[in-house]
């Protein structure tokens, strides 16, 4: 428990004192924002900043920070340590400058702010990653919470053989297509602060019950050992860089997030706003993540006699098992969900909880494919004042999310290729982010601070380089092999972004902010 309360005061502190230090970096003033140089009553709102808040958080927050930590977990209790630090250092700034570069520049989105500052080519290639992203995540985000609804509140099978599956599907498909072309603060801005309610209510009863009935938890400088599960014996075995990071991408650093900020770029009343809705909302879905840890965690230390789950090691590698009418049985990461809700708040409080959870990649799979539509109509200039503009784009996006979902759900594999590649599209997409960050810094007088996005970069530059050199879906190619290009790559980006940096300040290419 020692490790997880230090994980907390990291993320706490930590995220207190470098929020901060952005801040000053950035120098937000009293300039108009574009939500009121802007405003057209559709995408470019005002709205106050408890909303932006809440709206942002449940944006960036899908099942990322619950189900990546659940699996991130079995990585031992060095999760509890990786995690704040990444948040503080790597996602929340990212999130913040993200957010306040595409504010100070007029609303842009993600795919203009990269424009701005890296190469044409490399732009190309970022919208074609990022849009992969978004809709990756689109998709994923309605297979995940309707399985869990089918499964875990109405006890459905959940397979693609009952229409009680695609029924649930079509209903979280209808909203999602209300919430893409109807105006933000309709629908998005009225029910976003429900939810956010909800869950940050329900992260707390867990955090809490944690606490309260002394669940065992491993310490790092313990035998990592706990509940018959060996955790050190798994971290030496599944390389830890660079699988925890993807696994965990959610609650350390997520490229997809700088979508949802530049969404918010357009509500935001105030620069001075931008680090509780962007930082701070970072540091608190890592809180999010750090929690859901610490409950699988806690479930495996319980074991599935004790009403826990249980690992085993099978022959597609260790799953999770629980005590099923005194058989033990195999259950996939999202039924460990309901699992930790259940055994910690009781039946009424846990559904409660699973509620919370079925909200996160609902409301964040709605903001996905509405800034798919924002990017696509930036890019190829298209006007979106009119629902039936909105429409002309939306509707083609959610007919190929459709067959994708059909595929996945007949595909007994389909589901885990679709999520695989879409957190590795993911954590791709933060590297064009920070860069374009490093380059912004550099051009507009804040040099001296680039060091701030450069960490991040660097660091996952190797991340998603090695792991699609070696990864099953990747190249797999042994992972010696794997560092040396990874290392050879990441200063080649390294260098390539200083040069560029350098050149665009020299040429004066972009205004001092």
């Amino acid at each position: 428990m020692y490790t997880f309360i230090i994980g907390l005061i990291i993320l706490i502190g930590g995220g207190s004192l470098y929020g901060r230090f952005c801040e000053k970096v950035f120098r937000p003033d009293d300039r108009k924002t574009p939500a009121y140089a802007n405003e057209d009553g559709v995408d470019y709102v005002p709205m106050k900043q408890w909303k932006n808040c809440l709206v942002n958080l449940l944006n960036i927050a899908g099942t990322g920070p619950i189900l990546g930590p659940i699996q991130g977990i079995l990585f031992g209790p060095v999760a509890f340590i990786t995690i704040p630090i990444g948040c503080v250092i790597g996602g929340a700034m990212h999130d913040y400058f993200a957010g306040m570069i595409c504010t100070r520049e007029g609303g842009i989105q993600t795919t203009e702010m990269v424009r701005r500052n890296l190469a044409r080519p490399v732009f190309w290639l970022f919208s074609v990653f990022v849009g992969l992203t978004m809709f990756l995540c689109g998709t994923v985000f309605i297979y995940t919470p309707g399985d869990i609804v089918s499964t875990q509140l109405f006890g459905f099978g959940g397979t693609a053989k009952e229409p009680s599956t695609w029924i649930i599907y079509g209903v979280i498909f209808a909203y999602y297509l209300i919430a893409t072309v109807l105006p933000i603060d309709k629908i998005i801005g009225k029910v976003y602060p429900i939810f956010g309610g909800l869950l940050i209510l329900s992260a707390i009863g867990i955090l809490v019950m944690l606490f309260v009935k002394g669940y065992p938890l491993a310490e790092i400088w313990g035998d990592w050992q706990l509940g018959g599960f060996d955790f050190g014996a798994y971290f030496r075995s599944q390389n830890f860089i660079p699988t925890f990071f993807v696994t965990v991408a959610c609650g350390i650093l997520s490229g997809f997030h700088s979508t949802q900020t530049a969404l918010i770029s357009r509500t935001i009343e105030s620069e001075k706003h931008g680090r509780m809705t962007f930082y701070n909302m970072m540091i608190l879905e890592g809180f999010i993540a750090l929690i859901w840890a610490a409950g699988a965690m806690a479930m495996i230390g319980l074991g599935a006699d004790n009403a826990g789950i249980t690992m085993k090691f099978t022959d597609s590698g260790w799953g999770y098992y629980q005590n099923i009418g005194g058989t033990l049985q195999q259950i996939s990461p999202t039924s460990v969900v309901g699992v930790v809700c259940k055994n910690m708040l009781g039946d009424w409080g846990g559904s409660l909880a699973i509620i919370g959870v079925i909200i996160l990649p609902i409301s964040t799979g709605d903001t996905a494919l509405r800034a798919l539509r924002l990017t696509i109509a930036e890019l190829f200039h298209i006007e979106q004042k009119k629902m039936g503009q909105r429409l002309f784009l939306a509707l083609p996006l959610f007919v190929l999310v459709t067959v994708i979902l059909i595929w996945a759900k007949n595909d007994p594999n389909g589901f885990s290729v679709i999520w695989r590649y879409f957190g590795w599209a993911n954590q791709t997409v933060s590297i064009f982010v920070t860069s374009s960050i490093m380059v912004w810094m550099i051009r507009s007088g804040r040099g001296k601070f680039a060091f701030m996005p450069a960490i991040p970069f660097v660091f996952y530059c190797f991340v998603i380089s090695t792991y699609i050199l070696s990864s099953p879906i990747g190249l797999k190619l042994a992972m010696n092999i794997s560092y040396i290009i990874g290392g050879v790559f990441t200063t080649a980006a390294l260098t390539a972004v200083i040069i560029l940096g350098v050149r665009g300040k020299k040429c004066g290419s972009l205004r001092a902010g």
